[in-house]
Order: structure tokens, then sequence, then C-alpha cells
């Protein structure tokens, strides 16, 4: 994309195919005037630096952030000025208003005569858009695997239980009667995981929810068994808006992330559930404007590192006793709202987020 033309276009901030795609992006854009003050900034460039264009228009781009190491970022722009060239800096430190260190790639760009371009992207995005890729192409080829498995066992199934109704109607004691129930119990059985092996049931039916009170009816059938030594506590933000989902595929989702919270503390530790709103979240290879976030936290062991880039594939499981569908379920139905679930662990805290967009959908 020609930023430069749509920053020097006097009709910037006005029209979609300009500002209204700048605006979108995922990259963070800066344009400075040749005072090297800022003039604008994207909704990216806001949320990298932490800072909002009404705070930062008309201050030093050295005032919000400043490289760290020998080279400060007057000497790039002179760079910049004196080849004639692009500027391009790697997984370069930043430190940020704030006194947080990010680290962003940074392209640096001279406007004839409108000061410079500087277009910011987060490392850490860059990996985890990768890493998304990886994983949509990783369970998409799961899901179809799975489905075609499921399909060959649930044909040969339906034979079994027409032939055990069969047999149980032919049989005329009650004792041996007893066995042909047990068969159609084990095919009932094996159905209902095949089914689960097929992924969700259904697109999700959407209406308003408040998220809290999915919450608390997950807290309340919890609760009903809860171990002795186990806390369970809840950091709510009560502003959240309420969501466009399917009340009863959150249960199912926030039930299974619970349950996995409790059997990884083993009944001895803490479980929090947080609720926050967030602005320009990268997900999917867009910046979402608004979602609303929740986290699952545990205090347990954490999960082993070669385990978490496969935690939401199906069959996978860190536990003997474990099936390895339920986080296999979980992405699914979120995946279905639009959504992201993610995963981050080390020993002592294990955290598993997952965005709800706001935005409104078609």
């Amino acid at each position: 994309m020609d930023y430069r033309a749509i920053l020097t276009s006097p009709r910037l901030g006005s029209t979609l195919t300009g500002a209204g795609l700048i605006e979108a992006l995922d990259s963070g854009v800066v344009h400075l005037d040749e005072d090297r003050r800022i003039l604008y900034l994207n909704p990216a460039a806001e949320h990298l630096l932490k800072v909002s264009l009404s705070q930062a228009r008309g201050r030093a781009y050295a005032e919000l952030c400043v490289p760290e190491g020998p080279e400060g970022l007057d000497t790039m722009l002179d760079a910049a000025v004196a080849s004639g060239r692009i500027q391009y800096r790697r997984a370069l430190p930043l430190h940020r208003m704030d006194g947080d260190l990010v680290v962003l790639d940074m392209v640096i760009s001279v406007l004839e005569g409108s000061g410079w371009l500087i277009e910011l992207r987060s490392v850490e995005l860059s990996l985890r858009q990768t890493e998304e890729a990886l994983q949509e192409r990783v369970y998409l080829s799961a899901q179809e695997m799975l489905r075609g498995l499921a399909h060959e066992i649930k044909n040969p199934l339906g034979g079994l239980r027409g032939a055990a109704q069969l047999l149980d109607a032919e049989l005329p004691r009650a004792d041996l009667r007893e066995y042909t129930r047990i068969i159609l119990h084990e095919v009932d059985r094996l159905r209902g995981l095949v089914d689960r092996l097929r992924g969700p049931a259904g697109a999700p039916v959407l209406q308003s929810v408040n998220i809290h009170a999915v919450l608390e009816h997950c807290r309340r059938l919890l609760q009903t068994d809860l171990p002795e030594g186990m806390v369970l506590r809840f950091d709510y933000d009560p502003s959240l808006p309420e969501i466009q989902a399917d009340p009863g595929q959150l249960v199912q989702v926030f039930l299974n992330l619970l349950r996995n919270a409790e059997q990884a503390v083993q009944g001895r530790g803490q479980v929090l559930l947080r609720t926050r709103i967030e602005r320009q979240v990268p997900w999917m290879q867009r910046i979402h404007s608004l979602a609303v976030r929740v986290d699952v936290v545990d205090d347990g062991p954490g999960i082993p590192a070669d385990y978490l880039p496969r935690i939401f594939l199906p069959l996978i499981t860190t536990r003997p006793e474990g099936m390895g569908m339920g986080l296999a379920i979980v992405q699914g139905i979120v995946r279905a709202h639009g959504g992201a679930v993610h995963c981050r662990s080390r020993p002592g805290e294990t955290v598993f987020s997952v965005w709800f967009p706001l935005e409104r959908r078609s």
C-alpha cells in the first residue's frame, strides 16, 4: 500500500480508501512533520506506544518512545534523508513513556516536503500471527481427519446397536437381556464420543448474552463439588457490554476451562475468573477495535512447554485418564463465535484467555 500518497492527501481522515484503510491496519503508522513532531498515529500505533493521538499530536516522537542502544531516533531519521532510502530496524527495543520496554520492527521513509513516515510492527504480534496461521492449518487438517474417522466408526456402530436390539427382543430371560442392555449402553457411549470427535454440534444460535451471568452459572455448577482446599476467586469488570453468543455453548467452554483448572491445582490452590474490555486486539490477521476478554487463571504446576503448541489439538492431553477432546471443543466453539483462545503457562501460573469481538456481526 502507498502510505505516502494517502498520508499526504488533503482527504486524509475522510476517505475509506485512504485513512480508513490505515485505521484498520495491524501495523502502527506514525506521521512526523518536518520538525519531527507527531501529526498522526493510527489505532495500531496508539496501541503499540500506549498513547492516544490527542495526547501525542504536536509532541516530539522522542518524548513517547526512545530506542535502546547508541543509535537514537534522530540518527535514523537523518540516515533516511542522507541515503534517500528506506531505513529498516529489526527487533528494535524501545522504551515507551509508560516505562515499559517493547520490541518492534521499524521502517522509516522520507515523505518529500511532509516529514517522515514510520511504520511499526510488534515482533510478538508477528510471531503470534505465524503461530495462529500454523494452528489454523493443523486444526483444519485434524478436524477433517477426525470427521472421516468418526464417519467410518459410526456406520458399524449403527449395525451393532440394531443387532443388539433384535437380540434383546428374542431373549426369553431378563438376566440375559441385561447383557444386551450393556451392549446398547456402550454403543451409545461410543456414539457420543464419536459425535464429540466431529466437533461442536451446529452453528451457535446468537443472542445478547451477559458474560457474567454465564460465568456465575458455571460457578454455581462447579461449587456443588468444589474440593475443600480449592479457592475460586473473581475479578469482574462490571462495565462490560453484552456480547452476541450462544449461552449454552459458552457454558460448555467455561465449564471445561474451569474443570481443567480445578484438576491442575489438584484441589489445593486458587482459580481466578477475570473479565476485561480490550481495545485494538490483534487476532486472525486483523485488529479488533473492541473485545471482551475472559481469563481462567490457576496457580498449578503449569503445562509442559512441549505440549503448549499442541494443547488445542484433538486427542492431546497431559492427563493419563484424559481423552484430549475438551480443549479442541473449546477452540471450535470459540472460533465459531468469531473469537480467539490462547494459553500461556509457566510453573505456578497458567492462563487461558478467551476473546469475543464486540464489532457488529453480519
